[in-house]
């Protein structure tokens, strides 16, 4: 089983968004996929670490068989959109390609913890609101946008979290590195937004969430367990604002 819990909504976030803005059943399918990828990314994991250090341990062969099962049902998930969807469902899972192949390269090295893998790898999974909201049926703009909606969310999110756990350890502050990532996220989000104005509440939470974040750098550092709660609420707000926001436009 994964042992990041917040990758757990980091993949339900964008999930949940894409099947509340576009209900669909190639959707749902979209969504058992989505979550047994996160899955079977800790059983890959294994495969690729001990083919990269040459070895054959009992746990290879036991995450290759879990592996080929989570694959199996990916797959027959994927031939339920291929009927149920149009083609161009699948579009924004190849424009990732390059983010999950980064992700695994640092996994096969036992360096997935790095800042670079976790953001990849967020942004990456966040393509699933794309892909639900198109199989769907929702214009182009909208499943676009709400891919970068969670993709900030993931952006301020991910680097967040991590310096949070860094100062609850002792560990010094990266002001900087926050800077850059939440004025990222917050320049995603709005370039969002003026695409496709049905976006606005989703950048205007995004914004929210940047100030919460802010705020608590220079408050006490939280403990994991209650950083990971926050961050939770802190996510489904984001896509109920933006869920909301697009609903009523």
């Amino acid at each position: 089983m994964p042992t990041e819990h917040g990758g757990w909504g980091l993949t339900g976030e964008p999930a949940l968004l894409g099947i509340l803005v576009a209900p669909s059943i190639a959707g749902v399918a979209l969504v058992v996929a989505a979550v047994l990828a996160f899955l079977a990314r800790t059983p890959l994991k294994v495969v690729l670490v001990d083919t990269w250090r040459r070895r054959r341990l009992p746990r290879t062969a036991l995450a290759a068989r879990v592996l080929a099962a989570e694959l199996g049902l990916m797959a027959a998930c994927a031939v339920v959109v291929a009927l149920r969807a149009p083609a161009t469902t699948w579009l924004p899972a190849l424009a990732v390609v390059p983010l999950v192949g980064s992700q695994l390269w640092f996994d096969m090295r036992s360096r997935s913890r790095r800042l670079v893998p976790e953001v990849a790898g967020a942004v990456g999974i966040s393509a699933v609101a794309a892909m639900i909201a198109l199989a769907g049926g929702e214009p182009t703009a909208v499943a676009l946008g709400l891919w970068a909606i969670v993709a900030a969310r993931a952006i301020a999110a991910v680097p967040f979290a991590r310096e949070q756990v860094l100062r609850f350890r002792g560990r010094g502050q990266r002001i900087p590195l926050m800077a850059a990532t939440h004025g990222a996220a917050l320049a995603v989000a709005f370039g969002a937004a003026a695409v496709e104005p049905s976006l606005a509440a989703g950048a205007g939470a995004i914004a929210v969430l940047t100030a919460i974040h802010a705020a608590l750098a220079v408050g006490p550092p939280r403990r994991p367990k209650v950083l990971g709660i926050s961050q939770s609420v802190l996510g489904f707000a984001v896509v109920l604002a933006t869920w909301l926001g697009v609903l009523l436009a």
